[in-house]
């Protein structure tokens, strides 16, 4: 099976937004949709990073007046109770999951510790990791971009509620057009809004590509770890 991959090891980056529906902060189908594509691609022999944004909970600026690091704050906690929802998910369908914090719930979660983290996926457990940087002013974009470098990942799945990266928002413009293969200067120059610009620097220094693809899209993260020409990559 592993022949079949162009991936051996992946950080897949969901935002909270994309497990939420109409009236559902977190929404059980969703859910198992998303973690039935993940044990397809643990099973195949692939080792899975995770890591969840929150925004379906909590917006860290949603609230102008608050002190902007208490809301971060609440961002990353919120990150952590979806963390927690996916990992309940995952073993239910027996899958072997462990939620990594980057800072200490140790009720909960383990600390994000490196070593540990890789023997994690050296013995074919998912590790979701949680709580973002652990330090306000930077986004779970950069989170993932900073654990998909210290796990080693082969690339960042970037998984979206668009299909790919287009010219303009093609939900207002449907002129937009899909746009194949880009470059982290492109993000960096155009200030284009696939993901933050800390986060695209640091996989640019590190050369790790991302693939911005539909969460979605049908059989998606299967397809994007065998390499099937499926959303935007980024190198």
């Amino acid at each position: 099976m592993e022949n079949q991959l162009k991936y051996k090891r992946v950080l897949l980056k969901i935002s909270g937004e994309a497990l939420s529906s109409d009236g559902k902060t977190i929404d059980d189908a969703i859910i198992s949709n998303v973690c039935a594509s993940i044990k397809q691609i643990r099973d195949l022999g692939v080792e899975v990073g995770i890591v969840i944004g929150g925004g379906n909970i909590w917006r860290g600026r949603q609230n102008k007046k608050m002190d902007k690091s208490t809301a971060d704050y609440m961002g990353m906690l919120a990150t952590c109770i979806n963390a927690l929802a996916l990992q309940d998910a995952l073993e239910q369908i027996g899958v072997p999951a462990r939620v990594m914090t980057a800072f200490a719930i140790e009720k909960v979660a383990e600390p994000f510790v490196k070593r540990n983290a890789i023997e994690h996926l050296e013995n074919g457990r998912v590790v979701i990791f949680a709580g973002g940087t652990g330090n306000p002013y930077f986004s779970t974009d950069s989170g993932a971009a900073l654990r998909a470098n210290e796990i080693e990942a082969d690339v960042i799945l970037l998984a979206k509620n668009v299909d790919a990266v287009y010219t303009t928002d093609p939900k207002v413009d449907p002129t937009a057009k899909r746009i194949e293969e880009m470059t982290y200067f492109d993000i960096l120059s155009k200030k284009l809004g696939v993901m933050d610009l800390t986060a695209a620097t640091l996989c640019m220094e590190n050369n790790i590509p991302i693939l911005v693809f539909g969460l979605n899209v049908e059989n998606g993260i299967v397809r994007a770890v065998k390499g099937e020409n499926l959303g935007t990559i980024i190198r």
